[in-house]
């Protein structure tokens, strides 16, 4: 039997550190695309993004953080497998009527004039669930029919639909993410290393019969060989941020994102905040996601129920990862990907539920 601890106040210091860089995205995010949203068609408003951030991603994020946080977390666990079978059914839906082709993706829902992208979603629900099913049973994670075959078997729908929308940061996220609960709740090595092994190949075999995927990872390697093509984001992004040396150009002073640096609101917002704030902004930023992370792995320990620890430790596993590759790709350390930096980059949906994640988080941190 189950007892419900006693509820204490929250981590004030978690929560600070959430808001800190949600407004510090705002900010950002009023300068990157300030010129996007005046040179807009029909539009000519500098805060046209701003606005468009807080009506649909700030507002019911905040709403869904306080609701979040104020109801018992176990509740979530509960609710894990309706809600993981829902969202892998707007996944699907993407590939009806409703789904909104992009740039040669497949990654929206239009359900009656509001868009989101489900894979958001998925990421949060997948993640509940994986928490809630290890953390039931401490030996699952070691048994092979038990626990690797039926992860393996959802772990590859997922990444299958995933893969076949183009969202292949997203399935290397959720995929890593989960396969980092799955150890961390005790499961063998071999298990991990196969999981591993198969992820790595289906991701070679979709870079090879893929060909916006196999031009990226080609331009990894010559970044030099088509400097206007397939080479241009990611020379851009690199010049962006080494122009602004140690203290930057200055806030709302970029010259890469009126004209040149493709993205600059999502995909290559930190090039942005590197050239206007420079090496220590960007530092800055960055030691603020690595707090965020530790406070959330700090959560984690504290709290003796393995559902609350996973998930926790889930949380600041997404957040870290998508940090890594955001600034790793447009640093040149890895091939481009298309992840947005969390808390930061425009994007309704990722940022609601970032914060209901954060949320959950929050409630958590009240029970030790």
């Amino acid at each position: 039997m189950r007892i419900k601890t006693r509820a204490k106040k929250f981590d004030y210091f978690f929560v600070s550190l959430v808001f800190l860089l949600i407004a510090f995205g705002l900010v950002m995010l009023t300068s990157a695309s300030s010129d996007l949203g005046k040179n807009k068609p029909l539009i000519n408003d500098s805060y046209y993004y701003l606005k468009h951030q807080v009506l649909y991603g700030f507002i019911p994020g905040l709403l869904l953080f306080f609701i979040t946080a104020n109801v018992y977390y176990r509740r979530w666990e509960k609710l894990s497998l309706i809600f993981l079978i829902f969202s892998i059914g707007l996944l699907i839906l993407v590939f009806s009527p409703l789904g909104i082709l992009s740039g040669g993706a497949r990654r929206w829902l239009d359900l009656g004039g509001f868009t989101f992208q489900p894979s958001e979603i998925v990421k949060f629900s997948f993640l509940i669930y994986l928490s809630a099913w290890l953390g039931r049973n401490k030996d699952r994670a070691k048994s092979f029919f038990g626990g690797f075959l039926p992860l393996l078997s959802v772990l590859v729908l997922i990444a299958g639909i995933l893969l076949i929308q183009h969202s292949t940061s997203a399935t290397v996220i959720i995929g890593t993410s989960a396969v980092a609960v799955y150890f961390i709740s005790g499961a063998r090595f071999r298990y991990i290393f196969a999981i591993a092994l198969l992820g790595i190949a289906v991701l070679a075999v979709a870079v090879c019969f893929t060909s916006y995927r196999s031009a990226r990872v080609t331009a990894f390697f010559n970044p030099t060989s088509d400097l206007q093509g397939k080479n241009y984001q990611q020379n851009q992004t690199i010049q962006a941020i080494g122009s602004g040396k140690l203290w930057g150009r200055g806030y709302g002073q970029s010259t890469t994102k009126i004209n040149s640096l493709p993205e600059p609101i999502g995909d290559s917002i930190f090039a942005v905040i590197g050239e206007e704030l420079g090496f220590a902004g960007a530092a800055g930023l960055v030691a603020a996601f690595f707090l965020l992370i530790w406070r959330s792995f700090v959560i984690a320990r504290k709290n003796s129920d393995n559902f609350a620890k996973l998930l926790a430790i889930s949380f600041g596993m997404v957040v870290g990862l998508q940090v890594f590759v955001h600034v790793a790709a447009l640093t040149g350390i890895i091939p481009l990907t298309g992840v947005p930096l969390p808390f930061i980059s425009y994007g309704g949906t990722a940022l609601a539920v970032f914060m209901t994640m954060a949320g959950i988080i929050t409630n958590i941190s009240k029970y030790n």
